[in-house]
């Protein structure tokens, strides 16, 4: 049966054997923690398996996805719609008339697979949905499990709660899935599932890629920073990435760049500041450059989820990132193709200095955050609102411009997950809309683990300095993963 499914429903003649192996285990009715890098084909495990169980059941059950990206769990919907597969979602850019639409179908049976985010379990109407859902949930997919953990890079407290909502939906079979995991995520996972290591194996993809050239440089100044970029660039003909961490640099030495590399290489840019016309067309000219073409895309982080090009010839940090996790994800988009792929860490004391900046508002103190929602409780109680208007009427002039505003959308951020705001909607450009729901006592902030979240951030920026600094960056990163 999977044979005929891969062919007939997602036009594959074979499956990787890694996949095959992570397959197999789930249709014996066995969990699996799956590491694999992105565009390793991670989506198929869970995928194929969960409509290979709903004709198991004569039609019956649903593959339900936790994601807690929405910009990539539709375009995995898209992609499968496109294919002929029964597949949906619901997230806070759907409007209320389709979501209640949606919920309803999900509730007769009508979704293959069906993708939300984990917060939506705590919603009466879909637990409802999914309770009256013929079959029920025969598969659940935890897709970047590394948000359950406290030890990982991009904690979602609502993911701590997937364990518990497992339980409420029968303990189905369960894949979490991860391009990145140390032990320690690892073994964190698998307790908040309530899973053990014997129950919920590792499938893991290798850490090493021989194909790539791992190497970390130090510049002293902007100019040698461009002038390295522009000789990497130059090496290294097809189409290459350039990671910035603020879009502020990014911008003021994009015209540096596009001099310094002439008309060798066509420059795009890409960041989450963009129009989302823009964004799509800056996409959409990089996933179809040639090698001929020698495009070379400068972006920030923003740039990155979903990317399966296989011939990227070389990945630049032209500032470091925060984390060995966020660099190893962005490091690996390259050469996929198995060709040879220069990966290049351009290391600066300045560009530290902007990441420990950054950890300080990512990690807002509890008087802060008692500050933001005390005001928004008072002006804010009965409209939306967004980070710029408490940036701007709020938290005052000295948080309304620049890097330091950013701690604004950490509060919110915050806020929500304690369940005194909520997600009301995004916008088209991507900034969050919240809605007053509730006052939050003092001591719902736990001011102990918001220091000590501040202090892991900032062991992990260190993990990233003696990775720019080790002789042998494969045998650090191996090292570090211990897989």
């Amino acid at each position: 049966m999977i044979q005929s499914l891969l062919n007939q429903r997602f036009g594959l003649d074979r499956l990787r054997p890694l996949q095959a192996d992570i397959i197999d285990r789930l249709m014996d009715g066995g969990d699996a923690l799956v590491v694999m890098p992105t565009g390793s084909g991670k989506s198929l495990c869970f995928q194929l398996p969960a409509i290979a169980m709903r004709e198991e059941c004569g039609g019956e059950g649903v593959g339900l996805v936790f994601s807690p990206l929405i910009a990539l769990m539709e375009d995995q919907v898209a992609a499968l719609r496109a294919r002929g597969i029964k597949a949906g979602c619901v997230n806070s850019t759907v409007p209320k008339p389709e979501r209640t639409k949606r919920i309803e179908a999900l509730a007769r049976g009508e979704y293959e697979l069906f993708y939300a985010t984990p917060e939506r379990m705590t919603k009466p109407e879909f637990r409802d949905a999914l309770d009256r859902a013929p079959g029920g949930v025969n598969l659940l997919a935890v897709d970047e499990c590394h948000c359950i953990t406290k030890w990982g890079h991009d904690l979602r407290p609502a993911y701590q709660r997937v364990g518990e909502f497992r339980r409420a939906l029968g303990d189905p079979i369960t894949v979490a899935l991860t391009a990145t995991a140390t032990k320690a995520v690892r073994e964190d996972v698998r307790a908040v599932l309530g899973a053990t290591e014997s129950s919920m194996p590792l499938f893991a993809s290798p850490i090493d890629r021989p194909n790539l050239m791992l190497r970390a440089e130090e510049v002293w100044d902007d100019a040698q920073k461009v002038e390295r970029i522009a000789d990497i660039a130059t090496r290294n003909r097809g189409t290459g990435i350039v990671y910035f961490t603020l879009i502020k640099d990014l911008e003021r030495l994009l015209p540096e760049i596009q001099r310094a590399v002439g008309d060798r290489r066509r420059v795009e840019l890409y960041h989450g500041r963009l129009p989302p016309h823009t964004r799509r067309r800056s996409y959409e000219r990089f996933a179809k450059a040639t090698p001929d073409e020698g495009l070379l895309l400068c972006a920030t982080p923003a740039f990155g989820m979903g990317v399966d090009k296989p011939d990227i010839r070389s990945v630049t940090h032209a500032q470091i990132p925060n984390s060995v996790e966020a660099y190893h994800q962005e490091v690996g988009r390259a050469g996929r193709d198995g060709d040879p792929s220069e990966c290049t860490l351009l290391f600066s004391q300045d560009d530290l200095a902007v990441q420990q900046e950054f950890i300080r508002w990512q990690n807002p103190t509890p008087d802060m955050l008692v500050r933001v929602m005390s005001d928004i409780e008072a002006k804010f109680s009965r409209d939306d609102f967004d980070s710029d208007d408490i940036r701007l009427t709020t938290v005052g002039k000295g948080h309304a411009h620049g890097q330091g505003g950013g701690i604004v959308e950490h509060c919110l951020i915050r806020l929500a997950d304690l369940g005194g705001l909520e997600r009301a909607s995004v916008q088209l450009g991507g900034d969050t809309r919240y809605r007053f729901v509730r006052p939050i006592d003092d001591d719902e902030i736990d001011a102990e683990e918001l220091e000590s979240k501040q202090k892991r951030d900032l062991m992990r920026l260190l993990d990233v300095l003696k990775l720019a600094r080790s002789e042998d960056i494969p045998a650090f990163v191996r090292g570090y993963f211990d897989l």
